[in-house]
């Protein structure tokens, strides 16, 4: 298999509720209008805490400055892992369980921190520039490094490592966050960007003003049901993720769909804001997947992560195999210490 490295230079930001008012002409823009920009790579999703954009750093300038938004400090890259030949966006899409053993986990283990972004079309494993040689040393052996130049792909063998580069240590993954799962089940789907004219009043209600800034908190009539939705356009290519009410709103015909219509349930991760130095948060969650065999999607945001699992899947299981999963990396750790 191929690894991609892409060639967009990205921030990952937070914008606070009562800032996304400030920040609604530049997300327009970035979502709507993106042929009048230089932006290739844009995600906005919303969570009931924040907003949090992934985006590169021609679509970062038509952000306003402001105390409302906070932005990691890091750049980040974009890895793709590819099957065969084609490029990233228009592959097949793997699934984070398919990429968690020969990608997610050996990256946790040699303490490298990743931040994931799922579509309808792929995933995208975003890596700190920084930590790309220690990246490309851990993964050379599985994969062919391609890196992304000007939509040319090419060898990615020679990215500043030297001879004099140092192993790195491999790392245990003890730290165990909480789980739980929201009521409202989960839509993974696409339109084609030549009908995004047609439903982008609707769109625009969605992202910014149907309720968002109602949800500041958990206190609803049903607290087990969130609010979350994502867009992305990353290349061309349009990816949303929203709950089955939210799909109800869009004309017939308009969104993709699966032949079965499947829905998808969430599995949160996290009591408090992650962060994002910790290590080995997405490996914990898709390796017990990964083991079982379960397909997710995985969004991680600026606060907390976000698996997705098919709506046959009996949650009720699942979260106890992954806190079974996790007792037994924390067992592994205290032997060895």
């Amino acid at each position: 298999m191929e690894l991609h490295i892409l060639e967009h230079s990205l921030k990952v930001a937070s914008i606070e509720k009562e800032g996304i008012q400030i920040c609604t002409h530049g997300l327009m823009k970035l979502a709507f209008l993106a042929s009048k920009t230089r932006c290739k790579f844009f995600s906005l999703t919303e969570t009931p805490e924040d907003y949090t954009i992934i985006v590169d750093e021609e679509g970062f300038k038509e952000l306003p400055q402001s105390d409302l938004i906070s932005v990691a400090d890091a750049t980040w890259l974009a890895l793709n892992v590819v099957s065969g030949g084609g490029n990233a966006s228009s592959s097949q899409p793997i699934g984070v369980t398919k990429i968690a053993k020969s990608v997610i986990a050996p990256l946790a283990d040699h303490n490298i921190s990743v931040f994931m972004l799922s579509t309808y079309q792929t995933d995208f494993i975003l890596v700190r520039e920084r930590d790309l040689p220690m990246v490309m040393h851990t993964l050379s052996s599985e994969f062919t490094l391609l890196r992304v130049v000007n939509g040319e792909t090419v060898a990615a063998h020679d990215l500043g490592v030297t001879n004099g580069f140092v192993k790195p240590k491999l790392v245990p993954r003890p730290i165990i966050h909480p789980l739980s799962s929201p009521s409202n089940m989960f839509c993974v789907t696409s339109l084609d960007p030549d009908t995004l004219p047609s439903v982008a009043t609707l769109l625009m209600d969605v992202m910014f003003y149907s309720g968002g800034s109602k949800e500041l908190g958990t206190s609803s009539e049903d607290s087990s049901h969130i609010r979350f939705f994502s867009f992305s356009l990353i290349e061309g290519y349009i990816s949303l993720v929203m709950d089955e009410q939210t799909a109800q709103r869009f004309p017939n015909n308009v969104l993709f769909t699966s032949a079965s219509g499947e829905l998808w349930k969430m599995v949160r991760i996290g009591g408090q804001p992650l962060g994002f130095d910790e290590c080995g948060i997405v490996a914990q969650i898709s390796e017990p997947l990964a083991t079982a065999d379960i397909p997710a999607y995985y969004i991680s945001t600026f606060k907390f992560d976000h698996a997705l699992v098919r709506e046959r899947t009996n949650i009720n299981v699942i979260i106890p195999k992954i806190q079974q999963f996790l007792d037994e990396c924390v067992s592994c750790f205290q032997t060895r210490s």
